[in-house]
Parts: C-alpha cells; sequence; structure tokens
C-alpha cells in the first residue's frame, strides 16, 4: 500500500513539529518515530527528504565529537525555527 503525496506532507509537517518543541535539542530517529507513531525507516525517508529540502540538520557525532556508526540525531535549522517562532507568535521558551 502506497501512502499518498499529501500523507506524506502532513507527517512531514508532524515531523517538524516534534523538532520545533524540542529545539534547539537534537533528537534521534527512534524518537521523532515514536513521536509520530510511524516507523523508524519511513520517518527516516521523510528526515532525509526534509534535509534535502534545507529545513532540518543531521548530526552524526555524539556530544564528545566521536561520529556514530548507525545513528543520526535531528535538529531544525535555526533560521527555519525564527520563520516558524515569528508566523506563530509562539515562542518555546515561553512561561505559561
Amino acid at each position: 500500500m502506497e501512502i499518498s503525496d499529501k500523507k506524506k506532507d502532513k507527517i512531514c509537517e508532524q515531523i517538524l513539529s516534534v523538532l520545533y518543541s524540542v529545539f534547539p535539542k537534537p533528537i534521534f530517529t527512534i524518537n521523532i518515530a515514536d513521536e509520530v507513531a510511524r516507523d523508524e525507516e519511513f520517518i527516516k525517508k521523510l528526515l532525509l527528504n526534509l534535509k534535502s529540502k534545507n529545513l532540518i540538520i543531521e548530526i552524526k557525532k555524539n556530544p564528545k565529537g566521536i561520529p556514530y556508526l548507525r545513528r543520526s540525531r535531528w535538529k531544525l535549522k535555526e533560521s527555519v525555527y525564527d520563520f516558524y517562532k515569528n508566523k506563530s507568535g509562539f515562542s518555546n521558551t515561553q512561561k505559561f
């Protein structure tokens, strides 16, 4: 069964929303897949697509600078974060 482009776009929006909500912290593919309740391999394909559109950054090293062998962390680009923050008028650093 093939997923339509429209549904893929909606899932990409969910991925961007997850990355926005945790910005500036990068998170692993598995964590994103859990949040949007989708298969990890499918989410990785969508993440690579978003990366090719220059919306997100793939991080292949741990905080100590050691390369991951099989994992990646993902982070929203700062310019994309600023764009969404200005559009929505909401900042995830606001206190309620």
